[in-house]
């Protein structure tokens, strides 16, 4: 397993070197760049467009080099803690990214744990009592949780909270702390907003590993291992949550491949619909700019927290179920 794990990491420089690449290139697929946006943006609002600040951010930003020369300038400047500057909001890209951020694995770290907190025990539930009322009430609330997009949903409560309880729930802060520095006060004002964005974020994945646990519930409690511990005396609940719900948590340490970088993207159409401070709007808005050094720094910490979530999931995995090894 040390040996997999070595082989893994030294694996891992490579494919993020090429995962860089590849993601520079994307940013510089749509025609034009960020000042094309910028001067179309100019002469849209009537404003006049001077050829000599233009040609002084080509120079600065390195737009009129080859792409392989603005990659190298890019890559050179992460290694030694510099991200870039942003060419749409002129600040450096760390004071921008770090705080959203923060706020989006706060937001995604309470989804996890309220996803797997509720669909592990209801998947064993339903499992160990098919086809009964309660198995078909959560069969039924699972197939509503997976067919609403969580956009409605958001959209949905927003609408009730204005409507019956004159209540704004849309952004993480209310409107007096929206700018203020770090206290406490803030931190608790954060979780009395948090709860709806965290109820809405993790319906869709709530219902699908309901489904996912029940599933695999049912396929574990009739196996031979399954028979023999139950003859050999052990009661019923400690025989299903000491054999088979440990085989039948496999998919959801396989989601941890996924969870890391859900940390930075976020669900971006939720943040933009709920106007949420975190990463996803941002990164879209760069997308949609054409700011390559803002947008290069998302899409290369999704791709170094893929990799590493990844091989996070495989150790888990070989951990909690034996059956799995990686020394072959």
């Amino acid at each position: 397993m040390t040996q997999y794990i070595i082989r893994r990491v030294i694996l891992m420089i490579p494919t993020i070197i090429v995962i860089s690449i590849i993601s520079f290139i994307i940013i510089q697929l749509p025609p034009g760049d960020y000042l094309s946006s910028y001067v179309a943006t100019l002469l849209e609002q009537g404003d006049i467009v001077d050829e000599q600040i233009l040609e002084n951010m080509r120079r600065r930003y390195g737009l009129g080099q080859p792409i392989y020369v603005q990659y190298a300038k890019w890559i050179w400047g992460m290694l030694h803690g510099d991200f870039g500057k942003s060419m749409e909001w002129q600040v450096s890209v760390s004071s921008l990214i770090w705080e959203r951020l923060a706020l989006t694995f706060a937001l995604s770290l309470f989804t996890i744990l309220f996803t797997w907190s509720l669909a592990m025990p209801v998947g064993v539930f339903s499992a160990t009592h098919q086809y009964s009322i309660g198995d078909y009430v959560f069969t039924f609330f699972g197939f509503v949780g997976l067919g609403v997009p969580n956009f409605m949903l958001a959209l949905i409560l927003m609408y009730i909270a204005m409507t019956v309880f004159d209540h704004s729930v849309g952004g993480l802060f209310s409107p007096e702390y929206m700018r203020a520095a770090w206290s406490w006060a803030k931190f608790v004002d954060m979780l009395k907003h948090l709860w709806l964005p965290m109820l809405i974020l993790g319906t869709g994945g709530t219902a699908g590993l309901i489904r996912t646990m029940r599933a695999q519930m049912l396929d574990e409690l009739h196996k031979p291992y399954v028979v023999t511990a139950r003859s050999k005396g052990l009661t019923e609940r400690k025989l299903i949550w000491k054999y088979p719900v440990r085989v039948a948590l496999n998919p959801f340490f396989s989601a941890l491949s996924t969870a890391l970088p859900r940390l930075i993207s976020g669900s971006t159409i939720v943040s933009v619909v709920l106007s949420l401070q975190t990463t996803g709007p941002l990164m879209l808005r760069a997308l949609r700019s054409q700011d390559m050094y803002l947008a290069g720094s998302f899409l290369l910490m999704i791709s170094i927290l893929t990799v590493i979530s990844t091989l996070m999931s495989d150790i888990v995995l070989t951990a909690t179920d034996p059956r799995i090894r990686y020394e072959s």
